[in-house]
Formats: C-alpha cells, structure tokens, sequence
C-alpha cells in the first residue's frame, strides 16, 4: 500500500466529519449512530441526502454548497478516495456534511427506517455481467433497503453514462409500478428542456469520470423517482 494511503486513511482517523462504524457493530446492528443522526451529528432536524458510492464526494459536496438548509452524508467503502471529499468539507468549514465509510451490504444497520429523505447514485459500476446483478445499486434487492430508510415520499436519484443500467433501472422502476418524477437519457442536451432550473444548475456539477465520458462523446442519463 503506498505512503499516501497510508497518509490519507490515517487522517481519516481524526477527521470529525469521517464515520467508520466496525463490522462488528454493523452486524450486530447495534451501531449508536442508527436513528440518531439528526441529534448526535447534525444537531437539527434538517433533511438527510445520502449520496451512495460517493467517490470523492463531488456531489455530497456540490449539495452541500447548493442547500444549507439540508443535511448530507456521502458513504463509499474506499478510504483513500473519500478522504478527498471530507477534507475539502473540512476546508470549506461545510458543516452540514459528513462522510460514511461502509458497504452498502450494512445501509439497514447505519439508518433508522424513515431517517433519510434522498439518495443520489451517481456513475454506480453497472455490474453488467448477469453474475453481478444483485450487486447493481437499483436492483430490487437494493430498493427495498432504500424503501426502508427513506421517507414515504422520498426520492431515488440516478445520474450514469451506462446505457444498459438507465435501461435495466427504467425496466425496474416500470415492473414494480414506481412513480417517474424526471427522466432522460441525454442530460446536456434534450434532458434541459425535461428540467426545472434548478435541477439543471445541479446537474453543471461533474466528476472527474462523467467530463472525462463526456469529452469521449458519451450521453448523459438521469432517472428520479418515488419507491
């Protein structure tokens, strides 16, 4: 492992704004910070975005800057690209925002069922080979863990360059009768005319991959919908 992980997974450690619940709590379901995020991190009743397999957190961020008024909590397993997105929070002094540091296999022993209002899933590996199905973040087996924690009116969004997920997650949402709120598979283009402004102003926020997909001629596919 090279010095810079190292050096990134030990300030992990004492970053405040980075959780790393033990797997033994996490199958014992008895991590302390299940049901009590409002109370013992954010100190309000603001509502909860969760930006699934965040990366290096530049949506967690983005939102973060964007609503105030709103908490946010980026998880992903991998520590060394995470860090980047906390110590920028930390830099920003972003004090609604902290990371989560999980696989998403324990999401049902981190949160309380109703304690998040929104997930963002933004450029997901799309598990393409028929092996890895389940492990695709909008497969059913998914949904209902998010059905659990999010509130009844919550919001699953999907920002992807992958053609066969925004396929296989649209064939989803339809057999299981989910409630469409946005959708189009060309973001930068027909998809402007499809949004409010507001989410178009959002949807100017990039990743390192997504402007890298997009200078190869790549469209952009976004799906949001109710479960």
């Amino acid at each position: 492992m090279g010095k810079d992980k190292l050096r990134r997974f030990a300030d992990n450690e004492k970053f405040d704004n980075v959780l790393q619940p033990t797997t033994e709590d996490l199958l014992k379901k008895t991590w302390a910070l299940k049901g009590e995020w409002h109370k013992e991190i954010f100190e309000n009743e603001n509502p909860i975005t969760l930006e699934i397999a965040c990366g290096k957190g530049e949506y967690t961020l983005a939102l973060a800057r964007r609503y105030p008024e709103r908490n946010f909590i980026g998880i992903d397993i991998k520590g060394a690209r995470l860090w980047r997105g906390a110590k920028t929070a930390l830099e920003e002094k972003l004090n609604n925002v902290v990371f989560l540091r999980t696989r998403l296999e324990f999401i049902l022993s981190c949160f309380a069922e109703n304690e998040v209002s929104q997930i963002w899933i933004t450029f997901p590996d799309p598990q393409k080979h028929l092996s890895r199905a389940k492990k695709r973040l909008t497969h059913p087996q998914f949904l209902e863990r998010f059905r659990t924690i999010l509130k009844p009116t919550g919001t699953i969004n999907l920002k992807t360059d992958s053609s066969f997920l925004y396929d296989y997650t649209m064939d989803v949402v339809l057999s299981e009768n989910l409630k469409v709120i946005h959708q189009t598979i060309d973001v930068y283009g027909l998809g402007k005319d499809k949004f409010p402004n507001e989410l178009n102003e959002l949807m100017e926020t990039k990743t390192f991959y997504e402007s890298r997909w997009l200078d190869e001629g790549k469209k952009i596919k976004f799906i949001e919908f109710e479960l």
